[in-house]
């Protein structure tokens, strides 16, 4: 098995090495390389390996970048120091997620599994056929987010789109929808049930209280005790605070950080 280390730290790159050499005295070892430009350099020339094991933060930033620029087709297994990545190394060429330091038995249990999956395509084109199988199984379990609400209003009941919604904040131990055209609905959802149903790239929850839609945020404020202040239309009457413990976590999804 040929093999590409992408690692900035040398120490782990040296524990990466010894352990496969322990788990597969066989496999030929390339690297590390340290820098997201030097692999995609690499990747260009050298496309022909069996596995890439590649940290996510290298020293000229995370490794994701390196699929925007390559066509990876070799299987990866992503090392990192942190597990807020794990979602968006799913969503690339990868087959395992390992947490550094990383253990011998977590490694070769990736590397077994690996070697069932080609063992299970057989050998013609097996990297092309494993990719297959991890995008249909990646896309069937994709989570389901709620696209739409059923509310009522009066004797009747309206279907209300997900898109059409400003926030959803609690009040008086009820749970109400804003929407954008300034209606409000109460709805039969607690904030903790809505929190795991809405689509988290639309919705974040930015306290005990409140779930804005990102579409409806007008403006964010610096507030006290490093917390933040959003403006949302409409507006729903009461001041919308990010706690402290959220800030962070908001500005990223802002950004478009978080996936």
């Amino acid at each position: 098995m040929k093999i590409l280390i992408v690692e900035d730290e040398e120490l782990a790159a040296k524990r990466l090495a010894q352990l496969v050499m322990e788990i597969d005295p066989e496999a030929k070892i390339i690297g590390p390389i340290d820098t997201v430009s030097a692999t995609i350099s690499h990747l260009k020339s050298n496309p022909g390996y069996d596995l890439i094991l590649l940290d996510i933060q290298l020293a000229d930033g995370k490794s994701f970048s390196i699929f925007d620029e390559c066509d990876i087709v070799t299987p990866v297994i992503f090392t990192t120091a942190y597990d807020e990545y794990a979602l968006k190394a799913f969503e690339l060429n990868s087959i395992d997620y390992l947490l550094k330091p990383v253990s011998r038995d977590k490694l070769k249990a990736s590397l077994v599994k690996l070697q069932k999956l080609k063992e299970f395509y057989g050998s013609v084109n097996p990297n092309n056929q494993l990719y297959e199988m991890i995008r249909n199984l990646r896309s069937a379990g994709k989570p389901v987010f709620k696209d739409r609400f059923l509310v009522s209003k009066g004797d009747t009941m309206l279907p209300v789109k997900v898109k059409e919604v400003a926030c959803f904040f609690a009040q008086d131990k009820e749970v109400l929808m804003l929407t954008i055209d300034n209606k409000r609905y109460f709805i039969p959802y607690s904030i903790e049930t809505l929190t795991t149903t809405l689509d988290p790239k639309l919705f974040f929850r930015v306290n005990r209280q409140f779930i804005v839609s990102a579409e409806a945020i007008t403006k964010v404020h610096n507030y006290f005790n490093f917390k933040l202040k959003i403006d949302i239309a409409p507006d729903p009457g009461q001041e919308i605070v990010v706690s402290r413990s959220r800030s962070s976590a908001f500005k990223a999804w802002m950004n478009g950080e978080k996936e």
